[in-house]
């Protein structure tokens, strides 16, 4: 395989340029900018969160982002039929499916893809119809992945919220754990045919790890990047995120 083609690629998310621009009511910071200083710093893909309450991007972000970006949009949204019908409207490169509960902060678990199977078959078919590609949210476990194939997910994201909170909570034994649990996961959904991604809550301290799995093809990071982009910028935390993970890979 070339080293171009084993490249792990960036998904850089959006949604919290779109919380501080709402935080004021302002028509500023404006996330569909943010995007483009993304693509330019070398991301990958635009990570981008519809969220039933519409907390942080907008439908109108969205219709700018798919008219504006050069790169895939990942078009991130709950299993609703509001959401599938702007989905199929827009035609995003990807859709990932995420739980989501109103009164969560962010996307604080996995999607229950194994006890919810018949209806999430149903739910993706036409969006693999008119051409998404069809990602899962899920935690590492065996029962989900193989859920998620069935179902007829072509990609599943790792959550890798876990392994970050207990790196920080000076928790070892368990971050490391959790890392085993994301590697074996990885390397049997890749086993299965699907494509690997992950994401949540990664940073500098905590992105090698999981960069170096072999068969993680891509990692969506936002909550951390927009932080880090107000001590070293956007470009700049960007750039520092890619040498990590290229480094890891190396």
């Amino acid at each position: 395989m070339s080293a171009q083609s084993d490249r792990l690629r960036l998904g850089v998310n959006i949604d919290h340029v779109a919380t501080l621009r709402n935080a004021r009511g302002s028509a500023y910071p404006d996330p569909v900018e943010a995007a483009k200083v993304a693509e330019e710093a070398g991301a990958d893909g635009i990570t981008a969160h519809l969220r039933e309450d519409r907390r942080h991007i907008s439908d109108d972000d969205i219709d700018r982002l798919m008219a504006a970006l050069e790169r895939p949009l990942n078009f991130e949204m709950a299993a609703t039929d509001e959401m599938q019908q702007i989905a199929l409207r827009h035609k995003p490169h990807a859709v990932c499916i995420v739980p989501e509960k109103r009164e969560e902060r962010t996307t604080e678990g996995g999607l229950e893809v194994a006890g919810d199977a018949n209806r999430l078959t149903q739910f993706i078919a036409p969006l693999r119809d008119v051409g998404c590609r069809v990602s899962l949210f899920i935690g590492a476990d065996e029962r989900q992945v193989e859920a998620a194939h069935r179902v007829g997910a072509e990609v599943i994201e790792l959550h890798t919220g876990a392994y970050c909170d207990f790196h920080y909570e000076g928790d070892i034994p368990s971050r490391d754990r959790e890392l085993g649990h994301l590697t074996d996961m990885a390397r049997f959904g890749h086993g299965l045919g699907l494509e690997v991604h992950a994401g949540h809550g990664l940073t500098f301290e905590t992105v090698r790890p999981i960069a170096a799995i072999p068969e993680v093809r891509e990692l969506n990071i936002g909550h951390f990047l927009i932080s880090a982009s107000i001590f070293d910028g956007l470009d700049g935390a960007i750039r520092r995120m890619r040498a990590l993970m290229d480094e890891a890979r190396a």
